[in-house]
């Protein structure tokens, strides 16, 4: 596949770490038009493609749910998904225009995996992290013993928490 010199430098102006992702969905997008060199109207095209997706929406919560990574191995997360979307229990709080734009583990005590992946949703526009029910309980599941920590990752980054999801 071709590129032209104005498409080419477009495309240096998408972060390295998914350029090469962009620049294959840009020529698989040009080859389907029966085309073998890349314009700068392919670029813009696929950048607005991607922006209507990745866009933040004003009135739209973007919600996501870290949940313990023991618990995960037998729950597969349907009651948390039941009660977003019926916006029951902890979810009452909002409208239609609410998503769950992620639903992750700790990644194992301590809550390895938290802080990184907290940037990662900061970058997606992340509203709220909900605690999920699992890591609060202590009936059906241990508590967890680093929800201290956890929380205080979460708020250092400045997102707001809600605990609990379906209990």
């Amino acid at each position: 596949m071709e590129w032209e010199p104005g498409a080419a430098k477009e495309l240096e102006k998408i972060p390295e770490n998914v350029r090469k992702m962009a620049k294959m969905g840009i020529e698989t997008s040009v080859e389907r038009k029966g085309k073998n060199t890349v314009t700068i109207e392919d670029v813009k095209e696929a950048a607005e493609r991607v922006g209507a997706l990745m866009g933040k929406d004003e009135k739209t919560t973007k919600i996501a749910i870290v949940r313990c990574d023991i618990v995960s191995e037998t729950c597969p997360g349907v009651a948390c998904f039941k009660a977003f979307n019926k916006r029951k229990i902890r979810f009452s709080e909002y409208g239609p225009d609410a998503e769950i734009i992620g639903f992750f583990t700790c990644g194992g005590c301590p809550g390895r995996r938290v802080y990184r992946l907290v940037d990662s949703l900061l970058r997606h526009g992340v509203d709220v992290i909900h605690l999920s029910s699992c890591m609060l309980m202590e009936s059906s599941y241990p508590k967890c013993p680093h929800l201290d920590g956890i929380r205080q990752m979460i708020l250092k980054k400045g997102v707001r928490i809600v605990e609990g999801t379906h209990h």
